[in-house]
């Protein structure tokens, strides 16, 4: 007798969003694509990969492999050039002892690099790893941020209504009625201080409106639901009601904005450090990257500008096509 087979219940809002994103070819290769970035960026965070970017492997502004040494036939301005020992000098030992010189002889610069040198002999190739762990560090803790303020305020505003919505509602309009780039400024020159954490604040405190705007209206269109009725009746506390009954069945919302707002922070990360609001000395991102690369222009070095320019528009289009698809594998409506 064959046994009949066991029915587990229909497939969830994830299981199905899951399937519609693996029929999507195009979605796959941009999950697999911002999945690698991701994999580098912990690998770089470790230290396992591009932890010694700093050191100088390579004279100054040493071109491609694949151009050849002929790319740097004049020598850049500030390149050091060797100075001639004085036998009279009473602490040449002591120096040569603190430069490491007889215990052990320093590698020579090499002429190419397999993506050129910037003007300090770095590796452009692990400058511009080190500085995606910065950029995309900034914009998925950012994007954080502003999700998780959008998303609080939304569901107390589109919960509760009456004054508490009108509250909500003015705070939205004064900061939407600002231009994006004038608030951050705004609250770039309020705090006054460089760093990944002042990068983060800045685009997470500004970019909350978004998200804030759709919340509401997921919460205004589910607190009349059936079960959000059920769980008033058996006497659930309203935030239980907000976060354990209504969130789950808006968080694609969430999720959505998560994955767009990333990609527009890692732009405006990108802005911030241009302009001189970004990562402090010592530090990297694509953004400081490109800001170097202006001047680097004027003198025919291309290599830094292009690097970290072709990181960037890989892992934000990548970015932006996987945010299309999972909005659309999200959507309840699609069957």
């Amino acid at each position: 007798m064959t046994a009949l087979p066991v029915d587990h219940g229909s497939a969830g809002l994830w299981t199905l969003a899951w399937r519609r994103l693996r029929e999507d070819r195009i979605a796959m290769v941009a999950l697999a694509i911002v999945a690698a970035f991701l994999v580098m960026l912990m690998l770089s965070a470790t230290g396992l990969i591009a932890a010694d970017w700093e050191e100088e492997v390579g004279v100054n502004y040493a071109p491609p492999a694949f151009v050849g040494a002929s790319a740097a036939t004049m020598p850049a301005a500030g390149a050091a050039t060797p100075v001639p020992d004085n036998p009279f000098d009473p602490l040449a030992a002591d120096i040569g002892a603190l430069r490491g010189e007889g215990a052990a002889t320093a590698a020579p610069r090499r002429a190419t690099l397999p993506f050129g040198a910037d003007k300090w002999g770095h590796d452009v190739v692990r400058k511009t790893i080190k500085g995606g762990e910065t950029s995309i560090i900034v914009g998925l803790i950012a994007a954080l941020v502003a999700v998780g303020l959008g998303t609080l305020f939304g569901a107390i505003s589109g919960f509760y209504g009456g004054i508490v919505d009108d509250l909500f509602n003015w705070f939205y309009s004064v900061f939407t009625s600002i231009p994006s780039i004038l608030m951050i400024l705004t609250v770039a020159a309020v705090l006054q201080q460089k760093g990944v954490l002042t990068i983060v604040l800045i685009l997470g405190l500004t970019g909350w409106t978004g998200p804030y705007r759709l919340i509401r209206a997921e919460y205004m269109r589910h607190k009349a639901r059936e079960y959000v009725l059920a769980a008033d009746a058996i006497g659930a506390s309203s935030w239980r009601k907000m976060f354990a009954h209504i969130f789950p069945n808006v968080s694609h919302v969430a999720l959505v904005q998560l994955s767009i707002l990333a990609v527009g922070f890692i732009k405006a990360e990108v802005i911030l450090s241009f302009l001189g609001f970004g990562v402090p000395v010592g530090a990297v991102s694509w953004g400081s990257m490109l800001n170097e690369a202006q001047n680097e222009l004027l003198l025919g070095k291309w290599w830094q500008l292009t690097s970290a320019a072709v990181a960037m528009a890989v892992l934000v289009t990548a970015f932006s096509l996987l945010a299309d698809a999972l909005r659309d594998a999200l959507d309840p409506k699609v069957k």
